[in-house]
């Protein structure tokens, strides 16, 4: 006899027998409920590892490089390493300061926001403010595009074309000078000031520009005086960035400074070479003795560079937050300062801008403080007799010369390894493998060798990174553990590629002993692309509107079934945008893999991913710095790295316009 469940109900004494259940399907009903929940519980497990797995890599980064820096502080001093005057760990006396690196390290950085600063801002104010909506659609694309040109390829156009301008122009042994450093760093750091600073100025409300220009103020007035001031907070998060991106560049850098561990003298001649911290770690690094004093001196500064771009990262990554939570907070909210804290710190920046304005004016050359002072002085006598429509005018040309400037930088270095590059091109060149050191034969290994690494890291780093992105926009609420792990992906974004590349080599290769291998290095390219990977999934899952997720719930489906079949598939373009633009950066990166994995010549693919592989932006390296007579073949390796890396950058951009104008049709 099937046993039943009586429900009973007492209805003017009469006893009703409403309904019968069988005991058994309740059973199974309690079981399913438990195992729909432990199966939420254990999905929410794994995205909360990968969400945390971040955390736990920035705090190796810093556990293997202080346990190797370590020793060089406690031999040398932390003074000394730091304010030391010499750097010579190959004497017979080895000295270990490091201060002439950091000298050069800020001078070169200083050197290109001179260079990039107003460049940037002008070519944003035109974007935002003044360009044609087709002329936008020329300009963003570009802009992306010299974003997306790799490093070495920078430092190739720079040692060939830049450096030899410098020294035919002023006449010297050498143009690998300072200010070939700070101009390449700066045209490198362009487009990062150009877009961010972009999208502070368009993002100031629309009624700022239409009271501006309703009380008569011309359009320039508007921009200066109310535009302006009101995205100055994004815009010196942008130049913050800018500044990150040239203290941790490593390549470019390295192939146009000249590496001359020395103080200029006068400290203002920018024709002077010089060494940053980052051409120290890639010169010597490679040749170095593991666990000698010169390898601990190595890692100490590893410690102090990323001590200081992490602070420059996080300072901007600070600012950029504060802003995006101001735009979407009420206007009767009480403001982040009080009134007499603002006025506190405007006298304190005030005071620190005037200080380091007297300061470059006392370092700098007499003629070049007079020019300063002077001409700010003259032009603001005479500015109160200039008509504002004539001061827009002359302010308009100046931000289109600006304009125009960025894009001839853009033209004239794709100009040149184009032209350059196409006679190497053949079949021959693609499918064959290299001879006589490079000058001969063809490139297929590094090709083959660049995209097995390139997928590789890009296996390991989408689902980490796809995983970590869900956690933190679908499972959590901004909280302690939320600032944790997005800190721990902003410092791991803020780290330099060249410090990656010693992480991989101290623990991939050497503490994991995998060696030098393309295992290696795809978990290094990895790391460092993972930040790029969580970041871009979750602006696409914070895209996707909330009531979807309202209606799937509504409906009786569990949060993993509303993820996987509602939120992650519209989201997916996005996603792939991501992919791609990670696949972009994997490819062109060489500082992460000139310890970890790369070989420079090999007649053979790899047999396993315990091989070492030839890659195509290690390759052009060593022809264009170590192989003289091969000037055909390095072209022609810039030009496919280019076209490589360039195609997977022009593909997120396709993709990132196509779903944009379908959303919006």
């Amino acid at each position: 006899m099937r046993e039943e469940l009586l429900k009973t109900n007492f209805l003017e004494g009469t006893l009703v027998k409403s309904f019968t259940i069988p005991l058994s399907a309740l059973t199974r009903s309690a079981t399913h409920a438990r195992y729909s929940l432990l199966k939420e519980k254990s999905i929410q497990t794994v995205f909360f590892s990968t969400a945390f797995f971040a955390v736990i890599v920035v705090t190796f980064i810093l556990l293997f490089l202080v346990r190797d820096g370590y020793p060089v502080f406690t031999q040398v001093g932390i003074l000394d390493f730091l304010f030391g005057p010499d750097w010579a760990p190959t004497a017979s006396e080895p000295l270990y300061g490091i201060f002439p690196l950091i000298v050069g390290t800020l001078l070169v950085t200083l050197g290109a926001m001179v260079f990039a600063v107003p460049l940037s801002i002008g070519c944003a104010i035109y974007i935002a403010e003044l360009a044609s909506p087709r002329a936008k659609s020329i300009l963003k694309p570009a802009i992306e595009l010299l974003a997306g040109i790799p490093s070495v390829v920078y430092g190739f156009f720079g040692l060939i074309v830049l450096t030899n301008f410098i020294r035919v122009a002023f006449d010297l042994p050498t143009g690998e000078t300072w200010l070939a450093a700070s101009v390449l760093l700066g045209i490198m750091a362009l487009p990062t000031i150009v877009s961010v600073s972009e999208d502070a100025i368009s993002s100031v409300p629309h009624e700022f520009r239409e009271g501006s220009l309703a009380i008569g103020a011309t359009r320039w007035q508007t921009i200066s005086r109310v535009l302006v001031p009101a995205a100055l907070s994004g815009i010196a998060a942008a130049i913050i960035l800018g500044i990150g991106r040239a203290i941790g560049e490593t390549m470019a850098v390295m192939m146009v400074a000249g590496n001359a561990a020395i103080v200029p003298d006068p400290v203002w001649n920018i024709l002077s070479p010089l060494r940053t911290l980052t051409g120290t770690l890639g010169i010597e690094m490679g040749e170095v003795a593991v666990g000698s004093d010169h390898y601990h001196a190595l890692f100490g500064v590893a410690i102090v560079l990323l001590v200081i771009t992490l602070g420059i990262n996080l300072a901007a990554v600070a600012i950029l937050r504060y802003l995006n939570e101001g735009r979407v907070a009420s206007a009767a909210k009480k403001p982040f300062f009080s009134a007499r804290t603002r006025a506190r710190i405007l006298f304190a920046a005030g005071t620190l801008g005037f200080s380091l304005l007297l300061l470059i004016l006392t370092a700098a050359p007499p003629y070049l403080a007079a020019l300063v002072l002077f001409g700010g002085g003259g032009w603001y006598m005479v500015r109160p007799f200039i008509p504002e429509n004539r001061v827009q005018q002359i302010a308009f040309v100046f931000i289109g010369l600006a304009t125009l400037i960025v894009l001839a930088i853009l033209i004239i270095i794709l100009q040149d390894i184009v032209i350059n590059g196409l006679p190497a091109l053949s079949w021959e060149f693609l499918t064959t493998s290299p001879l006589d050191s490079g000058r001969a034969g063809g490139i297929f290994p590094a090709i083959i060798g660049t995209l097995d690494l390139v997928v590789g890291a890009i296996a390991i780093a989408l689902p980490l990174g796809v995983g970590a992105a869900v956690y933190l926009v679908e499972y959590t609420q901004e909280g302690r553990m939320t600032q944790v792990i997005r800190t721990g992906v902003d410092l791991l974004n803020g780290t330099p590629s060249i410090v990656f590349g010693l992480f991989g080599f101290a623990f991939i290769v050497l503490y994991l002993g995998i060696g030098v291998s393309m295992l290696a290095g795809q978990i290094t390219l990895a790391l460092m692309v993972l930040p790029t990977v969580i970041r871009t999934t979750e602006e696409s899952l914070k895209s996707i509107p909330m009531a979807l997720r309202e209606g799937s719930l509504a409906l009786g489906a569990t949060r993993w079934q509303t993820i996987s079949r509602v939120v992650i598939p519209p989201a997916l373009p996005g996603i792939l945008t991501g992919a791609i633009l990670s696949i972009g950066r994997a490819a062109g990166e060489t500082a992460p893999i000139m310890f970890t994995a790369v070989v420079f010549s090999s007649r053979f693919l790899p047999d396993s991913v315990l091989d070492p592989v030839m890659a195509l932006p290690y390759h052009l390296f060593i022809l264009a710095t170590n192989v003289p007579g091969s000037s055909m073949n390095k072209y022609g390796t810039a030009l496919v790295l280019l076209l490589l890396v360039v195609s997977f950058y022009a593909v997120a951009i396709a993709a990132r316009t196509h779903f944009q104008n379908k959303m919006r049709g």
